[in-house]
């Protein structure tokens, strides 16, 4: 028998199992580190006790992944890494053995050694790749009427002209409530409504509507005997009574709305009529007939542009400063500054304003950070901010955007068919035939990556990581056997597949069936950029002996001249350089092929994974091609990483080759083939040029900064090189520094 004490300790102990009662859960906090966080993936680490620490790979599976997921604010996990995948961490190894069922709610309700208890090191941190789309602080918010959350907004077009357009800019204004469409009573509406409803629906702008003749035609269906409007006007559930912006706000959850007043007898809408409202569309979403000419912001510095982004509308926000692209860091980074970014863009409002490099980090100078708008900017140079040059931020903190885009028919006219999942299969378009429209296939003939990746973005489906030109083993629908689409050729920044170029009468020899046009789409890839600096920096003038050639010979890097000496006397004149090649994507490079296709060269003993990996030429001033040379990916590989990233791809022993994300892959100016043989070119000024990934062999999220150009000066003994940058020029007009100069003065022959 218990004294009166024992009995209460016991029941103590009763009702606090499994956990203490006085050892109340921590408050932790999570976050994923690496430069592939931005996909929802990276290494996985714990704020606990004020210090941030890593999470031990032991026991560590898809459940407690699942768990770890869903608290960060994603809709779960597809897929768990072991060993340092995303590079070793640093400080305590807060859990280890830890074990979920996967039902938490917080990784402090798992199992686990306890805090800080481990027997791991750093090479076993565990990482994580999320699910789903992630709710951000930042992501606009929801509007809620006493309680009942607005799920859509919409305008519904009143006349003809305005319902055949595509997007829809003028009309009633309707919010849907609780699964009901209500409009919006006009007393009250004001400017400021309208600019925040049209940067919802993807408008940077707002236009004036004629009131007086859309109160006729309503005063018209109000009398009409046959209309449901005056019974449906006099009801509370109709409207929506009063709604008051701003119009600095991102979003009209941020505005004041207000129902009508429960009273009997009384109007719920005082005019009785609709709201109405008048948006201008950004100049890609006008018809191109009726396309206004962009102003001119020739004087407005900086200029923004979208960077990286799997979508229309959205990326890494990077600005023109001193004719060189750059960056800006997420330092007071919001939805305010993110809204002008995408007004000035042509778009709406901002949907999120991302921290933390989440849309890929850049490649260049930082140049902005605090900025600060108060929402009525023209332009992110009306908005305050400081320059970042000596702040310290770094490029895994980039600022990115998600802007609202108009809604239009472009997403119905295409479709694929026949894949194993509705990311990829057979691209079949909707035509006009006759008065009609019919559905069908498009020609495999010249069919590319820049032609998926139109298709891709216009289904809302990312990048294109394949384009087939053979789909024998998918199966198109029936009614759309007929090519009836033939020669595309897009640019890639389309967003339809029928404003790409293509014939009039169908030419397709192949015919559809198997030969069909096919795509696979991905929302994350590599994108490939030359330092435009270093090859600036180290490019000289070598001759070399041709006993030093022989293999260089065999694969085809010297010009055709060599072919005709008296081998092995002589030499051959090389302008040689370094190249340093970034993948700034957010998905790894790798060779089209595998391993199992790759070509080995015996006599410079190394596997080529892709056989013309860059292309080197030297153009005249008019674009005329005087000497080229190219170099295959004869060790594609991750050469450096920056801290925190460990290098995953290394050639050596056969070893797999590619470059993973933010990491980069450097070819030395004294390796064979970094070079062009410029033996029979004359004095005078030329363009140098340098291609990577020429032949758009693997995809990429952007191919216009595949091309790093430079103006050439050759006198017959020596040659500079100045003015380089990439095709979207990164480092335009770059300056010199004075160990720079001298480098360059000194490249003689």
């Amino acid at each position: 028998m218990f004294p009166p004490m024992a009995h209460h300790l016991a029941f103590l102990l009763l009702i606090c199992l499994p956990m203490p009662c006085w050892a109340q859960r921590p408050q932790i906090k999570l976050r994923l580190v690496g430069p592939r966080s931005s996909a929802g993936e990276g290494r996985l680490e714990v704020l606990h006790n004020g210090q941030w620490g890593t999470v031990c790979d032991d026991d560590f599976n898809i459940h407690a992944a699942g768990v770890a997921c869903r608290e960060l604010g994603y809709d779960g996990a597809m897929n768990w890494a072991h060993s340092a995948s995303y590079g070793p961490g640093d400080g305590p190894i807060w859990l280890d053995n830890l074990r979920c069922s996967g039902t938490e709610s917080s990784l402090t309700e798992c199992e686990s050694n306890g805090w800080g208890v481990s027997d791991c090191n750093h090479n076993e941190d565990s990482g994580v790749t999320c699910s789903g789309v992630h709710r951000s602080k930042l992501a606009a918010p929801h509007t809620h009427i006493k309680g009942s959350k607005v799920e859509e907004v919409r305008i519904k077009p009143i006349l003809a002209r305005a319902k055949l357009s595509s997007p829809v800019t003028e009309g009633a204004v309707e919010v849907k409530v609780q699964g009901r469409w209500r409009q919006v009573c006009d007393a009250g509406w004001t400017r400021n409504n309208t600019r925040v409803l049209c940067g919802m629906l993807g408008f940077p702008r707002e236009g004036r509507v004629a009131t007086g003749f859309y109160r006729k035609l309503w005063n018209q269906k109000f009398k009409d005997p046959r209309s449901s409007l005056k019974n449906l006007t006099e009801k509370n559930t109709f409207w929506i009574h009063r709604i008051k912006c701003q119009g600095t706000e991102a979003h009209l959850g941020e505005c004041k709305l207000h129902v009508p007043p429960p009273v009997q007898n009384q109007p719920a809408c005082p005019r009785g009529m609709h709201a109405l409202v008048s948006c201008t569309a950004g100049p890609e979403f006008q018809p191109r007939k009726s396309r206004l000419p962009s102003p001119n912001h020739s004087k407005q510095k900086p200029q923004v542009r979208l960077r990286a982004g799997a979508f229309i509308g959205e990326g890494r926000v990077e600005v023109l400063m001193g004719d060189q692209w750059g960056t800006i860091c997420d330092d007071g980074w919001d939805l305010t500054a993110a809204s002008v970014v995408c007004r000035q863009l042509g778009y709406g409002t901002a949907r999120e304003a991302l921290l933390g490099a989440q849309l890929g980090q850049g490649l260049g100078p930082i140049h902005l950070t605090k900025v600060r708008c108060r929402g009525y900017e023209r332009s992110l140079a009306e908005c305050s901010f400081q320059e970042a040059t000596q702040t310290g931020c770094r490029h895994e903190a980039d600022a990115a955007v998600r802007c609202h885009v108009p809604q239009t028919d472009a997403r119905h006219q295409v479709r694929l068919a026949g894949g194993r999942s509705s990311e990829e299969g057979v691209v079949e378009v909707l035509m006009p035939k006759g008065t009609s429209l019919r559905w069908g296939a498009v020609c495999g003939e010249h069919w590319g990556l820049k032609e998926a990746m139109v298709v891709c973005r216009q289904l809302g489906l990312g990048f294109a990581s394949h384009a087939l030109q053979e789909t024998w083993y998918w199966q198109g629908n029936s009614d759309a056997a007929e090519v009836v689409l033939s020669g595309v050729r897009c640019k890639g920044t389309e967003h339809s597949i029928l404003q790409c170029q293509h014939h009039g009468p169908v030419h397709c020899p192949s015919g559809g069936g198997r030969f069909a046009a096919g795509v696979t789409c991905t929302n994350s890839a590599p994108d490939l950029v030359m330092s435009a600096q270093l090859v600036q920096e180290t490019a000289y003038l070598e001759d070399r002996p041709l006993n030093m050639l022989y293999c260089a010979h065999e694969e085809g890097c010297l010009s055709a001249s060599a072919d005709r000496m008296h081998w092995p006397n002589g030499h051959r004149r090389l302008l040689r350089f370094s190249s340093q090649i970034h993948n700034l994507g957010r998905a790894d490079f790798l060779p089209k092929t595998g391993r199992h296709a790759w070509i080995w060269h015996q006599c410079h003993r190394h596997y080529h994974s892709i056989e013309v990996f860059t292309h080197y030429d030297l153009l005249t001033l008019n674009g005329s091609k005087v000497a080229e040379g190219h170099k295959a990916s004869f060790c594609l590989e991750d050469t450096n990483c920056p801290d925190g990233l460990q290098r995953r791809f290394a050639c050596a022993n056969f070893g797999e080759q590619g470059v993973s994300v933010g990491c980069w892959d450097t070819y030395r100016h004294d390796i064979d083939c970094q070079w062009i043989d410029i033996s029979d070119v004359p004095n005078g000024s030329y363009i140098f040029q340098v291609i990577v990934n020429p032949k758009h062999e693997v995809a990429e999220s952007d191919f216009s900064n595949n091309i790093l150009r430079c103006q050439c000066q050759y006198n017959g003994h020596r040659i500079w090189l100045h003015g380089c940058q990439t095709g979207d020029a990164y480092g335009a007009n770059m300056e010199w520094d004075e160990e720079a100069q001298q480098r360059l003065a000194s490249n003689l022959v």
